[in-house]
């Protein structure tokens, strides 16, 4: 790669390409800073759709692996703002978009259940659970379920398939522009 990489990473086949040359958290630790998602605008169609279709209480959101803000932007133009960011690369890029800080836990942070003492209304994951390990995926879900009443998983492939034994329930399901949008609802009683 060169050092004109950050200024290729909207491209989709550059940052798969980064992915495969640094790995993914070796990709998101030299370009996070300047890190955005070239499917923000079916990201922002789905949450529209999401909204309308589905019943989700937006009151309290998490947005996981929150990126350079496009979960956050969208929900902020629909009139929603109580939202929490986290991401341990993208901060900076984050911060550029919203003027918010993102907090910067791992998914290791959060399977040993660092957010253990939080309650959300709906967690929005976006474009980054399908990248998790399988085997660290049960516990990270797991851990989610303990602190929110409802995940939303935006993903450009099939996975990840949440399973019940994970804590989760599948309620609904849409692709929009080949991006899949999953919500679950958490199957513990709050």
């Amino acid at each position: 790669m060169t050092d004109n990489y950050s200024n290729q990473i909207g491209e989709v086949q550059s940052i798969r390409k980064g992915y495969e040359d640094y790995s993914v958290t070796g990709f998101y630790e030299q370009f996070g800073d300047n890190y955005h998602n070239p499917h923000e605008p079916a990201i922002h169609k789905s949450i529209q759709l999401t909204i309308q279709q589905w019943s989700v209480n937006l009151d309290n959101v998490l947005d996981l692996a929150c990126g350079s803000g496009e979960v956050t932007v969208a929900l902020n133009r629909l009139g929603y703002h109580n939202i929490d960011g986290i991401d341990p690369y993208t901060d900076k890029a984050y911060f550029n978009r919203t003027g918010k800080r993102a907090e910067t836990y791992r998914f290791e942070d959060i399977s040993s259940g660092v957010l253990s003492d939080r309650c959300y209304r709906l967690i929005i994951c976006s474009f980054a659970l399908h990248l998790l390990s399988e085997s660290r995926l049960p516990l990270v879900a797991y851990q989610l379920s303990a602190i929110a009443d409802s995940l939303l998983i935006i993903t450009p492939h099939k996975r990840p398939n949440l399973k019940p034994e994970w804590g989760w329930s599948l309620q609904a399901e849409m692709v929009v522009e080949r991006v899949r949008s999953r919500l679950y609802r958490s199957q513990f009683k709050r």
